[in-house]
């Protein structure tokens, strides 16, 4: 039983991150600190991404404090699916309903950039393309086959795949995609779209730990405290043993 057990352990990890294996990951900088990127990602989130996927570990109202939204903003820009500040950011649509559209239930991202990393979910965000053999006409590099449309399209505009085919050790060629071409443009252009999708990504990133904020706005403060209190500490020592010190030499 313990085999077993450890063996678990052991390949959870390959089972979490086998979709965006052999994918290079982009670096998404992300910084929960900067509250106007907090507040745009959370305005993107809203608006594209909350049709389908809920945060159900978020209130309204702690977002709206940890970002510094006013609260007028929060219910006139940011609340389509609750009525009151205090309720959890979910979704209207039905878990039903939203299975048989697109072949499984949406997750909740509460966690998502936790689970998987800034770094796969910024890449993730970035690598969608067209593909006709898909029942929604997209895929992913890093997560093949999804099963999520691109709800960003109108932002970033649409990618082709290019093809490299390579050939191994013993002769035999493979062909798998090297890049993606934009070959129709969106609203943005690939620069605000990527600055967009780091925005986004820090939200998630904060949403992940809301008390994160609060961490950081602190852990100074608490390394300020102890180098003061080593200072007075040092000093503190050195009288109490000022005596022992003195009867020494005097000896």
């Amino acid at each position: 039983m313990r085999k077993v057990i450890l063996a678990t352990i052991l390949l959870l990890p390959s089972w979490v991150f086998a979709a965006g294996a052999g994918v290079p990951l982009q670096k998404a900088n992300t910084d929960i600190m900067d509250k106007a990127s907090l507040q745009e990602g959370a305005k993107l989130f809203v608006n594209y991404c909350m049709g389908c996927h809920s945060l159900k570990y978020q209130r309204f109202q702690r977002t709206a404090k940890d970002l510094n939204i006013p609260e007028e903003v929060l219910k006139s820009d940011l609340m389509f699916t609750a009525e009151k500040v205090g309720e959890i950011m979910d979704i209207a649509m039905p878990a039903d309903d939203s299975e048989k559209w697109f072949g499984i239930t949406p997750p909740d991202l509460s966690v998502t950039a936790r689970a998987r990393g800034v770094d796969w979910l910024y890449t993730y965000l970035l690598s969608f393309y067209k593909d006709d053999s898909r029942a929604l006409g997209v895929n992913n590099l890093v997560f093949k086959d999804v099963g999520m449309p691109h709800a960003l399209w109108k932002l970033q505009g649409w990618q082709k795949p290019i093809y490299e085919t390579t050939t191994d050790a013993e002769g035999k060629e493979h062909t798998h995609i090297a890049s993606l071409e934009l070959v129709e443009q969106g609203e943005m252009t690939p620069e605000e779209y990527q600055n967009s999708m780091r925005n986004l990504v820090n939200f998630l990133d904060y949403v992940g730990e809301p008390a994160k904020l609060q961490r950081l706005a602190l852990g100074w403060k608490v390394l300020a405290f102890i180098f003061f209190f080593w200072i007075v500490a040092w000093f503190l020592k050195h009288e109490y043993w000022r005596d022992v010190y003195e009867g020494v030499w005097k000896r």
